[in-house]
């Protein structure tokens, strides 16, 4: 394994192991089997918590949807799998990677769905050398990721699964409902069964709705959960900030990202993702304005200022950023994105800080 401080991205059971391992310590309450938290100790991780004599503080990694993800929790702790789903950025691949890292202790169980998706990048595969040398047999046999989970008694996670055709969607019907998967190759007794923590977390986007439809077999099996973006304004503007500067402080650049600038951003954010500013409905974006998008523009707009000279990124920047965010694929959207600035100019052009950000226009 390489040297985990040179790692662009630790996944979540490393980069928050001081808290798994204090949480894992002082966890009384009642768990599943195959659980290394309880669903308390697992919704604390995630949600966040003070620390009392029941355990540490937690940071909040979820912002807005804790129900769902309290609903998420007790799903996993049945025989149904859990099926996270909303717009694109709405933080479902990071809360299937929190869940998994909390119950399993590992997060890297991962199918990534695509048209591309083998039935053997999920189940198994062979070592061609020892199937051609011995013939069929356990030790020939590469596990793959269900099938390293099945054994393991952990959580698969399965990323954009309405992108992989249906054949292959399908072929999760029988574990989800018997909990064995069959080795044909091996025999007709060979079967792995599944051992107690094992289940499946499946992610869709709503924007990929029916590339792939799934099946109503399939769709029976699991649980839905629809994550939402954030509504509250203070807590989009604290949540980019915070991992503005995380990024920041990894990439060893020297200046974070004001309140002023994040909630400006955010506000913008807001506004054109509803489609409603001022009071005055507009013709909204075809483009997703996610927080994962604001946490970009805001790191590229800090990162700007840290390598050209400047203190702080100014508010005029962030327009510059956010062109390749707002204007992709779609040429009506300058269009769209110029009426909403047309109208802040009229209301807002004289607050200062709307000011600056007005001043960045000449760069779309």
């Amino acid at each position: 394994m390489s040297n985990i401080r040179d790692a662009q991205r630790l996944p979540a059971e490393l980069l928050y192991a001081d808290e798994l391992a204090s949480l894992a310590q002082c966890d009384r309450a009642p768990r599943p089997a195959g659980w290394r938290l309880s669903p308390v100790g697992v919704r604390r991780f995630i949600l966040g918590g003070a620390s009392d004599s029941d355990g540490p503080r937690c940071s909040r990694k979820i912002f807005g949807n804790d129900i769902a993800v309290e609903r998420a929790i007790v799903t996993l702790a049945g025989q149904r799998g859990l099926m996270l789903v909303g717009e694109p950025g709405t933080a479902k691949s990071l809360l299937s990677e929190l869940l998994a890292a909390a119950i399993s202790g590992t997060s890297t169980q991962t199918v990534q769905g695509s048209a591309g998706t083998a039935e053997e990048q999920i189940r198994y595969s062979w070592n061609y050398a020892l199937l051609l040398r011995d013939g069929p047999s356990e030790r020939a046999l590469v596990p793959g990721p269900l099938h390293r989970c099945m054994a393991q008694g952990q959580l698969l996670r399965f990323e954009e699964i309405t992108r992989c055709p249906i054949e292959i969607q399908d072929s999760l019907i029988p574990v989800l409902s018997d909990r064995v998967l069959h080795v044909p190759e091996l025999g007709d007794a060979a079967m792995l069964l599944s051992r107690p923590g094992f289940n499946i977390i499946a992610t869709a986007n709503l924007r990929d709705r029916g590339v792939n439809e799934m099946s109503a077999a399939l769709k029976r099996r699991f649980n839905f959960e629809t994550l939402q973006p954030i509504r509250e304004l203070k807590a989009e503007a604290e949540l980019v900030a915070r991992e503005v500067d995380r990024l920041l402080a990894d990439d060893a650049i020297d200046t974070r990202l004001p309140p002023d600038v994040s909630e400006l951003l955010v506000t913008v954010f807001q506004e054109l993702r509803s489609g409603e500013a001022l009071g005055v409905r507009l013709e909204p974006l075809s483009s997703v304005l996610s927080t994962a998008e604001a946490v970009n523009v805001a790191y590229s707009a800090a990162a700007e200022a840290w390598y050209f000279g400047a203190a702080t990124p100014s508010p005029d920047t962030l327009l510059r950023h956010m062109s390749g965010t707002v204007l992709k694929d779609d040429a009506d959207d300058r269009r769209r994105l110029a009426d909403y600035l047309r109208l802040v100019r009229s209301k807002r052009g004289k607050q200062p800080s709307w000011q600056q950000l007005l001043d960045g226009e000449r760069w779309l």
